[in-house]
Order: structure tokens, then sequence, then C-alpha cells
């Protein structure tokens, strides 16, 4: 990373984002090494990046796409991007999905949701648009009716379906059930979630031929986190150089692991986005180190920032919010969120401690589930449509909830899942 590219860029977001203004307030005049700066605090950079009112933005917003990064209706989050930004986003993007794939002449099925403000579907279908090489692209959706979507795969004889997979299941236990597999698909690309090993039998049934495949890492808000790499493992992944630079750093403190296979929180440097600046951003996973001098990494699951249930972000400081705002008496002492699969979907458990366990728990629980599906819309639409379980509530003492073992500070998630 040229120093003076870095130092050029943290120059400009001091002079023209209220918001790093004041996080780099405590710095020197000249700044040259990424470790020198502050990681992102996520509930001040949200608060910040507002619609109205904004601190973070470096200049007014006059000419930029706008998508919705996840929140809580209460709190929402937006990511903008300029014109020339989101072009070079998906470019970069677009030439990733040669090495995850991608063939001349390849018909693309893009089954990511669009509408609402996401930003996948049209993140996907621009990526393949600006991809170096030919291709032919399907943009179904992802809220088509199966029996439309399998239409039009069978009638163009697709050869790569790219969804959540979420949807990528669904497709195929309907598939399955109509006797309908679908022979000419060679790849699933998949994002946004993990694939687990349950889930593969079922797409092997639907999908005979098709191999399962990353499609990437990136996020609407961090932006280019790592291009998918072939192999048995599709949690590793590339950083996106020289567009990106990519961090793991130590759970208890803000120093950069450089040992291969020590996990860590990912955080991102994007170093071409103006608009919405984001340096040392935590992109809310867990990742580790395969092969640094490659810039190759493993993700590993989400980090304390958030939780992802199939197709669903959960901001951990949101469910914060709402535990608080639902606990009139003031009885909770400790929160922790536990991502599982349980029947072969994924559950979050929200472990609540409370000093004395009373009669009126289970009332208590069911009134913070219920404002948690209220406060997320986009969580309760995806268990009434079967993808995700139902928050469930467990009650235990303080002691009970799991620390660090060398910090014994509490960790705010525990993802139980098996690694995918």
């Amino acid at each position: 990373m040229p120093v003076q590219q870095l130092a050029e860029l943290i120059r400009f977001v001091r002079r023209n984002s209220p918001f790093y203004q004041e996080l780099y307030a405590h710095l020197p005049e000249r700044v040259e090494s990424l470790e020198d700066l502050p990681v992102v605090p996520q509930t001040e950079f949200w608060r910040a990046n507002s619609p109205r009112d904004n601190r973070l933005l470096t200049a007014p917003l006059d000419e930029a796409v706008v998508f919705r990064s996840g929140g809580t209706t209460g709190s929402p989050k937006f990511s903008v991007y300029t014109r020339t930004e989101w072009e070079e986003f998906t470019t970069a993007f677009g030439a990733g999905l040669v090495t995850a794939g991608l063939r001349p002449g390849h018909r693309v099925a893009d089954l990511f949701y669009a509408g609402d403000l996401y930003a996948s579907f049209m993140f996907i279908l621009d990526s393949l648009h600006r991809s170096p090489v030919a291709n032919v692209r399907l943009p179904v959706g992802g809220a088509t009716s199966w029996e439309s979507t399998a239409a039009t795969l069978e009638e163009f004889r697709a050869q790569v379906i790219a969804g959540t997979p979420t949807t990528l299941c669904a497709l195929a236990d309907r598939l399955v059930a109509a006797g309908r597999p679908l022979p000419d698909v060679e790849l699933l690309f998949f994002g946004g979630e993990c694939v687990f090993g349950d889930q593969l039998p079922l797409l092997k049934q639907a999908f005979p031929a098709a191999e399962v495949r990353s499609i990437g890492y990136a996020s609407v808000d961090a932006g280019l986190l790592g291009e998918a790499v072939p192999g048995e493992d599709p949690r590793v992944h590339r950083v996106f150089a020289p567009h990106t630079v990519v961090e793991i750093l130590a759970d208890d403190a803000d120093t950069p692991v450089t040992a291969e296979g020590v996990p860590g929180r990912l955080v991102v440097t994007d170093l071409r986005r103006r608009l919405m600046p984001v340096l040392r951003y935590p992109a809310g996973d867990r990742a580790e180190w395969v092969d640094r001098a490659a810039g190759l990494f493993r993700i590993l699951g989400r980090a304390e920032e958030g939780v992802r249930l199939g197709p669903v972000t959960l901001y951990t400081q949101d469910v914060h919010d709402i535990v608080a705002a639902t606990d009139d008496a003031g009885r909770i002492t400790g929160v922790q969120l536990v991502v599982r699969r349980q029947d072969g979907r994924d559950e979050l458990l929200l472990r609540l401690a409370a000093d004395e366990l009373a009669g009126e728990d289970d009332k208590v629980a069911e009134a913070i589930t219920t404002a948690l599906l209220t406060g997320r819309p986009a969580y309760d639409s995806a268990v009434s449509a079967g993808h995700v379980n139902a928050p469930v509530v467990e009650w235990v003492r303080h002691r009970d909830l799991a620390v660090n073992a060398r910090s014994g500070k509490l960790i705010r998630v525990v993802d139980e899942r098996p690694h995918s």
C-alpha cells in the first residue's frame, strides 16, 4: 500500500468528514500508517451516518446510489456510493467472478433480492455486466415464484445460478419435490451467508452436476472484502488489492495478527471510496490468515458487531437496545447472542442473565422476541417463510455467560454453528 496514497486519504477525510475529524482529533497532523488510526466504533459510525444532518459523508448527497445496510426500523443504516465508486466496486468484483469460476458464454441467473434499497441483486447484475468475460445475464430475482424461476432456468438452460444459500435451498426443495432436477447447472454461486454441510445433499439432488462455490466476499457497507478462491474450502478468499486493505486484529486489542492460523476480527480500509469513507471499519466477521503474503484468509463466522441468520443481518447493538427497552424492571444484567443450527436452519438464542429468576420471565421473553421481530421485519419474514427459526430466550445467571478465557470479558456473540 503506497504510503503517500494512504496519507492523502487520511488528510482528505479529516478535512471533509466531521465524524473522522473528531475521531482523529488526537492524532498528529500527518499519519502514514493504518496502525496509527483507531478502529471505527460502529455505533458512533452509524449514528453519524444518518440520512439527515449527516456527519460522516465528505460532501452533500447530490449524486449517489443509496442502499440499506440493515438495522432495525428504529435505527436504519444506509450506505452510499458515487457513480464512479459503484462502477469501480462492481468492475473489481466482476473480475473476481472469473476466478470464482465464471466462463465465457455462461448463462447466469441472478436470484438475489432487489427493491427496498437492497443492493445484492443490482450488485451481482452490474458485476456480471462489467466482468471481463462475455456472459448471458438472467435477472430473475429472489422474490419470483419457484415455478417461474424454474421455467426460466429450463428454457435458457442456465449454467450458473447466483443467490443466497437460503434461496438456493428453497428452490432446490421445490425442484426435488416436483421431480424437476436441473442437470445443466454447472455452478451454484452463493453469497450473503454461509453454506452448511447439511444443505449440500439437497442442493446435489436438485442440481446434480453443479459445484457449490462462493461468489466472493463483499458487503454494501464495508465494500470489497475478498475474491473467491477455488478449492475445497469455500471460506478462503483473497484480498482485493489494490482496492482495499484487510487487517485481522487480535480479539482483545486493536493490534494486527500477523501469524497464520490465528483467529481475529476482520477490518477493512477502502482506498477508493471518498463520499462515505471506510477506514479500519469492522466488517463484522472473524477470520484467520491462510497465506498472509499472498493475501489469503479464511472466514470463520460473525464477529461481535453482528450476526447473520440465513439471509438476515442483525446488529448486536440493535438487539441490546431492544432488550433494554423491553426490560422495564431493569432485571437483565447481561445479554449474549448465541447462533446455532437447529433442524437444518439457523436459530438465534438470546441468553439473558438475571440475578433473580421470577415467574414472569416467560412474559418478558415473549415481549423481547416480539419486539425483535417487529423491529426487524426482514427477520420476521424469514421466520414466517421457514428460512430461519424463531428466536429463543434462555434465562441464566450472570456467571453462566461465556467470557473470553484470557481477558475475562463477556463474549457478545457465540457462534455454535459448524464451520462451513
